[in-house]
C-alpha cells in the first residue's frame, strides 16, 4: 500500500499544548467535487464546514494507515479534530484582531521549509500533495494559519515570560535539575474554565476509565488518542524528552517515584486531570567541547568598495602573509574592518565551533594550529582565518545555565499560552450545529 506523504510542520500555533518536538501534519483539502456542504459549527464570526472537517479527519486517518487500530471510534475521532479545528479559527481570528499578518513570502519560506525536510523541491512538494488528491492552495492556507497562530503565540508570551537570575541559581540547586532528563507521555481529562463539580467528577470519571484501559492492556498510545483532550491526543501524548526541572513539581514529584514503563495515577491539576507514562530516562553528563582560538582579518564591500574590489583586497593580503610573511596582527589593525577584533590584531578568542557562525565554524576545522586560510567569503564579507590552537572545554556549568533560563522561559510560556487558550475558548461564542459532534450531554452553544 502506498503510504501517505509525510508532509511535516516546522512549528505548530499551539505550541504551548504541543510538544516542540511534535510533527504533525497539515490537513490537505481534497480537490475533488464534494457534495453539498454544511456548516458544522459557527466560531465567533467564523464556521467550520463539514468539507473542512472530513479533510481533517482524514489526513489523520492517512497518518495511522499502517495503524488504524490507535484510532479512537470515528465519532470521537470526528469530536478530537473539531476541537482543534475550533481552537485553530479561534487563534486565527484572535491574531487578525490584534493586526497580526502572515505575508506571501512567509507561506512561500514555510513551503520551503517543509519541501526540504521532506527531501524535496517545492514543485516536487506540490506535486506529491496534489497526487494525494488534495489542493495545494489550501495546504498552502493551513500552513498560513499555522504561521499566523505562531506568531499569536510569540505574542502572548513576549511579555508575560521574564527570568531572573535568582530562579536560575535556585532551579540550578534543586535536585530536579540534576535528576537529569525524562521521555514523557501523558493523557489530559480537561475540565472547562469555571467547571462546577460535575464537570470535576466527569473528568475524573474519563480519567479512571483511561487508567483501567491500559491496566486492561490498552498500549497507553492508544488510549492518549481515544480519551486524551489534549491537543497533541492525536499523536499519542507524548511529551519527548524533558529535563526534569521542566516538568510541573506536582509532576516532578510523581515520575520521581516511577520506573521506567510505570504509569501514574490520575494526577489533578488546574487544567483537569493527568495521566503521566515514564517512557525512559537519563542521567546528566558532562559537557565537553571542543574550542578554537583564533584571529581574521575581515573586509568588507561597501559603497566605495565593490565585491570584487572587496575579494581582490583579501586575496592580495593573503598573500603578504603567506608569502611576504608580513605580519598577521598589524594588517589586521591597520585593514581589517570587523570592529569587534580589528584593535586586538583580529584575535577572536577562544570559542566553541559554531560561536562565529557556521562558515567560520567549517574553515575554522579544515585548518591546522597556526595554518593561514585562503580569503572566503561570508554574509559579512571576505574573511582570512588562522587558526592559533584547540582544546577541549569543560563548559558544562556554561551550557547549564543557558539550558537553566530556557526551561523556566519554556515553562512560564507553556502555563502562560495554555492559560490564554482556555480563556479564550471558554469566553468565546461557539456553536456546534450537528448533534452527533457534541460530546456527550454538552449543548450546542458555548460562550
Amino acid at each position: 500500500m502506498k503510504q501517505p506523504l509525510a508532509l511535516f510542520l516546522l512549528a505548530v500555533a499551539t505550541a504551548a499544548v504541543v510538544p516542540a518536538h511534535a510533527q504533525l501534519l497539515p490537513q490537505a483539502a481534497a480537490s475533488g467535487k464534494q457534495p453539498l456542504d454544511r456548516i458544522v459549527a459557527v466560531v465567533d464570526d467564523g464556521v467550520i464546514l463539514q468539507s473542512e472537517l472530513n479533510d481533517a479527519v482524514r489526513s489523520v486517518q492517512q497518518q495511522y494507515a499502517s495503524q488504524p487500530g490507535q484510532l479512537p471510534p470515528m465519532d470521537v475521532l470526528q469530536r478530537q479534530v473539531l476541537d482543534r479545528l475550533i481552537l485553530m479559527k479561534l487563534q486565527v481570528q484572535k491574531a487578525d484582531d490584534q493586526g497580526i499578518r502572515v505575508s506571501d513570502a512567509d507561506v512561500d519560506q514555510a513551503v520551503g521549509a517543509v519541501a526540504q525536510q521532506n527531501k524535496m523541491s517545492a514543485e516536487q512538494l506540490r506535486a506529491a500533495v496534489e497526487q494525494e488528491g488534495s489542493s495545494f492552495a489550501a495546504f498552502r492556507q493551513q500552513l498560513r494559519e499555522q504561521l499566523i497562530a505562531q506568531r499569536l503565540h510569540e505574542s502572548v508570551v513576549r511579555d508575560s515570560v521574564n527570568v531572573t537570575d535568582s530562579e536560575i541559581n535556585n532551579l540550578l540547586a534543586s535536585p530536579t535539575y540534576k535528576a537529569g532528563e525524562i521521555h514523557l507521555a501523558h493523557i489530559q481529562i480537561g475540565v472547562p474554565s469555571g467547571g462546577n463539580a460535575a464537570d470535576i467528577q466527569a473528568a475524573q470519571k474519563k480519567a479512571e476509565e483511561a487508567i483501567n484501559a491500559i491496566h486492561g492492556g490498552m498500549d497507553f498510545n492508544a488510549a492518549a488518542i481515544r480519551y486524551s483532550d489534549a491537543q497533541d491526543a492525536l499523536e499519542g501524548g507524548d511529551l519527548g524528552w524533558r529535563r526534569m526541572d521542566e516538568v510541573p513539581p506536582a509532576f516532578a514529584d510523581a515520575v520521581s517515584g516511577m520506573k521506567v514503563g510505570d504509569v501514574s495515577p490520575a494526577l489533578r491539576g488546574p487544567t483537569g486531570f493527568h495521566i503521566l507514562k515514564l517512557v525512559d530516562q537519563r542521567a546528566p553528563s558532562r559537557q565537553v567541547v571542543p574550542e578554537f582560538h583564533a584571529r581574521q582579518i575581515l573586509i568588507k564591500p561597501s559603497e566605495i568598495v565593490s565585491p570584487e574590489q572587496a575579494r581582490q583586497k583579501a586575496q592580495d593580503l593573503y598573500s603578504r602573509i603567506v608569502n611576504k610573511h608580513e605580519d598577521f596582527a598589524k594588517l589586521a589593525k591597520d585593514e581589517s574592518k570587523d570592529n569587534t577584533t580589528a584593535n586586538n590584531g583580529g584575535d577572536m578568542g577562544w570559542f566553541p565551533q559554531q560561536a562565529w557562525g557556521s562558515i567560520i565554524g567549517q574553515q575554522i576545522t579544515q585548518l591546522k594550529d597556526n595554518e593561514v586560510s585562503q580569503p572566503f567569503q561570508s554574509e559579512a564579507g571576505w574573511h582570512i582565518l588562522q587558526r592559533l590552537g584547540e582544546r577541549q572545554s569543560d563548559l558544562t556549568d556554561q551550557i547549564e545555565r543557558d539550558q537553566a533560563r530556557q526551561a523556566i522561559g519554556n515553562r512560564k510560556a507553556e502555563q502562560a499560552y495554555e492559560d490564554f487558550l482556555r480563556e479564550m475558548r471558554s469566553s468565546a461564542y461557539v456553536n456546534i450545529l450537528v448533534p452527533e459532534l457534541r460530546e456527550p450531554d454538552q449543548p450546542g452553544k458555548s460562550s
